[in-house]
């Protein structure tokens, strides 16, 4: 059951991720901050390879494997991309319960291509876990740009849930013969391409030099703890089911709500709470059965 630890220690650092990434991106755009937090993991992530002796293995990742492994790097460098974006525009604890959805679309896909069991508790969980997400979520926050300024958040949002959805399951074919830490150094190097494409394309590597040194560091810090989270998260993956894993993962949610609370003063509505409450219950249900 060591998998089990390392979904929790994901989801700790997913949730220390979202309040440090938040932090560096006040004035530092989104996409030029994805940017630089992947070299940070980039480099965290080979390292591991090279202090474990992983890298000999490269050269038996079948073609299939590779593929998949790429592809996931490309879902999560989406995501990633939505979901920083997101976190400039919108408050933290509307974006993070919206980006956890993609807990419910990870079940469903693990049950189509994964051939993982859905139960009668399992769906009763899905559910309450689907019920909390939508009671965190108010009216207001589905409105579209053209009715709210910053109503772009929520799109956003729904973008990156969707990719963090088809990274998991992606992910979990992807390491399924190779080593969790090469696997995630493998990824990581393809969000980096995509990442880096993404400044250049929109003409941003301009506004690398005006970053404040503060931003920098919250950056590279969020950076090493999404290192951290990928790390345990895709051994997790490795030895657990991902329709488990995930939902687990998402607990994150309760580490965001808290330092979101004491690090920017954002509080959550009585209903809010009950969905997060919800929210919980139905993943630690999941996380148990």
């Amino acid at each position: 059951m060591m998998w089990l630890l390392y979904a929790v220690g994901s989801a700790f650092f997913a949730g220390v991720t979202s309040i440090l990434a938040k932090c560096g991106i006040r004035k530092t755009d989104s996409t030029v901050a994805t940017a630089i937090r992947t070299v940070v993991i980039l480099v965290f992530s080979w390292l591991i390879v090279f202090l474990i002796g992983a890298q000999s293995e490269i050269s038996s990742i079948d073609g299939k494997t590779l593929v998949f492994l790429i592809l996931s790097g490309a879902a999560t460098g989406a995501s990633w991309l939505c979901y920083f974006r997101a976190l400039q525009i919108g408050d933290i604890n509307k974006v993070v319960p919206i980006d956890k959805s993609s807990t419910v679309l990870t079940i469903l896909l693990a049950l189509i291509f994964l051939h993982e069991g859905l139960s009668f508790p399992k769906l009763l969980a899905v559910v309450v876990i689907t019920v909390g997400i939508l009671l965190m979520i108010e009216k207001k926050d589905v409105k579209t740009p053209s009715q709210s300024g910053k109503g772009s958040w929520f799109l956003y949002a729904c973008g990156s849930a969707f990719f963090a959805s088809l990274t998991a399951i992606l992910g979990k074919i992807g390491i399924s013969g190779v080593e969790s830490n090469l696997g995630t150094a493998i990824r990581t190097t393809v969000v980096l391409v995509m990442a880096w494409m993404m400044v250049f394309v929109t003409g941003k590597q301009k506004e690398l030099r005006g970053i404040p040194r503060k931003e920098l560091f919250y950056i590279c810090c969020s950076g090493i703890a999404t290192g951290a989270s990928w790390l345990c998260y895709y051994h997790a993956l490795q030895d657990g089911p991902a329709s488990v894993v995930a939902p687990i993962d998402k607990l994150s949610v309760l580490v965001t709500v808290a330092f979101s609370y004491f690090v920017f003063g954002e509080k959550l509505s009585r209903k809010a709470g009950v969905g997060l409450a919800l929210l919980t219950g139905g993943t630690v249900v999941m996380a148990l059965l």
